[in-house]
Protein backbone atom coordinates (compact mmCIF):
# COMPACT_ATOMS: atom_id res chain seq x y z
CA UNK A 1 0.00 0.00 0.00
CA UNK A 2 0.92 3.69 -0.45
CA UNK A 3 3.34 4.73 2.52
CA UNK A 4 4.94 8.50 3.16
CA UNK A 5 6.95 7.84 5.99
CA UNK A 6 8.31 11.31 7.43
CA UNK A 7 11.41 11.83 10.22
CA UNK A 8 13.83 14.23 11.46
CA UNK A 9 11.71 16.64 13.35
CA UNK A 10 11.73 17.66 16.65
CA UNK A 11 12.76 20.49 19.26
CA UNK A 12 15.23 23.08 17.80
CA UNK A 13 16.42 26.69 19.23
CA UNK A 14 15.70 29.58 17.04
CA UNK A 15 18.25 29.88 14.23
CA UNK A 16 19.16 26.33 14.11
CA UNK A 17 18.17 23.60 11.63
CA UNK A 18 16.40 20.79 11.02
CA UNK A 19 16.36 18.26 8.06
CA UNK A 20 13.26 16.51 6.99
CA UNK A 21 13.00 12.99 5.33
CA UNK A 22 9.71 10.87 3.39
CA UNK A 23 10.32 7.56 2.39
CA UNK A 24 8.24 6.65 -0.24
CA UNK A 25 6.16 3.24 -1.15
CA UNK A 26 3.69 1.75 -2.88
CA UNK A 27 3.06 4.57 -6.15
CA UNK A 28 5.70 4.84 -8.83
CA UNK A 29 7.51 8.04 -7.04
CA UNK A 30 9.46 9.27 -10.24
CA UNK A 31 6.15 10.64 -11.67
CA UNK A 32 5.00 12.23 -8.52
CA UNK A 33 5.45 16.08 -7.51
CA UNK A 34 6.20 16.00 -3.93
CA UNK A 35 5.91 19.22 -1.97
CA UNK A 36 6.28 19.47 2.11
CA UNK A 37 3.18 21.40 4.17
CA UNK A 38 2.83 22.38 7.69
CA UNK A 39 0.23 23.16 10.11
CA UNK A 40 0.54 24.87 13.01
CA UNK A 41 -1.94 25.32 15.93
CA UNK A 42 -5.10 27.10 15.08
CA UNK A 43 -4.09 27.24 11.58
CA UNK A 44 -4.68 26.04 7.81
CA UNK A 45 -2.59 23.98 6.59
CA UNK A 46 -0.34 25.65 4.24
CA UNK A 47 2.36 24.70 1.19
CA UNK A 48 5.97 24.91 2.09
CA UNK A 49 8.05 23.93 -0.56
CA UNK A 50 7.23 21.30 -3.87
CA UNK A 51 9.82 19.73 -6.59
CA UNK A 52 8.53 18.58 -9.45
CA UNK A 53 8.62 14.77 -10.43
CA UNK A 54 12.15 15.24 -12.09
CA UNK A 55 13.29 17.26 -9.28
CA UNK A 56 13.82 20.12 -12.46
CA UNK A 57 11.89 22.94 -10.41
CA UNK A 58 10.95 23.66 -7.24
CA UNK A 59 8.45 26.42 -5.53
CA UNK A 60 8.50 28.01 -1.95
CA UNK A 61 6.35 30.02 0.35
CA UNK A 62 7.56 33.44 0.91
CA UNK A 63 7.38 32.80 4.35
CA UNK A 64 10.88 30.11 3.87
CA UNK A 65 12.19 31.07 0.73
CA UNK A 66 15.89 31.36 0.99
CA UNK A 67 15.82 29.43 4.04
CA UNK A 68 14.03 26.28 3.20
CA UNK A 69 15.65 23.94 0.31
CA UNK A 70 13.32 20.66 -0.90
CA UNK A 71 15.29 17.54 -2.64
CA UNK A 72 14.42 14.40 -3.90
CA UNK A 73 16.21 10.93 -4.58
CA UNK A 74 14.21 9.12 -7.28
CA UNK A 75 16.80 5.98 -6.81
CA UNK A 76 16.35 6.61 -3.22
CA UNK A 77 12.37 7.43 -3.80
CA UNK A 78 13.27 10.26 -1.03
CA UNK A 79 12.54 13.73 -0.13
CA UNK A 80 13.90 16.20 1.87
CA UNK A 81 13.33 19.78 3.33
CA UNK A 82 16.85 21.06 4.95
CA UNK A 83 15.40 24.13 7.04
CA UNK A 84 17.77 27.09 8.03
CA UNK A 85 17.75 29.80 10.41
CA UNK A 86 14.63 28.43 12.05
CA UNK A 87 11.96 30.65 13.90
CA UNK A 88 9.43 30.16 16.50
CA UNK A 89 6.97 30.59 13.42
CA UNK A 90 7.84 27.67 11.79
CA UNK A 91 6.79 25.26 14.92
CA UNK A 92 4.02 23.23 12.97
CA UNK A 93 3.47 19.47 11.78
CA UNK A 94 5.18 18.82 8.73
CA UNK A 95 3.67 16.20 6.29
CA UNK A 96 4.91 14.98 2.82
CA UNK A 97 2.68 14.79 0.19
CA UNK A 98 2.75 13.39 -3.53
CA UNK A 99 0.09 14.22 -6.29
CA UNK A 100 0.60 13.42 -9.77
CA UNK A 101 -2.82 15.39 -10.52
CA UNK A 102 -4.75 12.55 -10.31
CA UNK A 103 -3.69 10.94 -7.08
CA UNK A 104 -2.51 12.78 -4.14
CA UNK A 105 -1.07 11.00 -1.05
CA UNK A 106 -0.21 12.01 2.55
CA UNK A 107 2.27 11.16 5.22
CA UNK A 108 0.99 11.22 8.97
CA UNK A 109 3.66 14.20 10.00
CA UNK A 110 6.26 15.30 11.96
CA UNK A 111 6.50 17.64 14.60
CA UNK A 112 9.06 20.48 14.40
CA UNK A 113 9.45 22.95 17.55
CA UNK A 114 11.09 26.14 17.23
CA UNK A 115 11.83 27.68 20.65
CA UNK A 116 14.38 28.53 23.40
Amino acid sequence: QVQLVESGGGLVQPGGSLRLSCAASGFTFSRYAMSWYRQASGKERELVARITSAGGSTNYGDSVKGRFTISRDNAKKTVTLQMNSLKPEDTAVYYCNADNGFHTYWGQGTQVTVSS
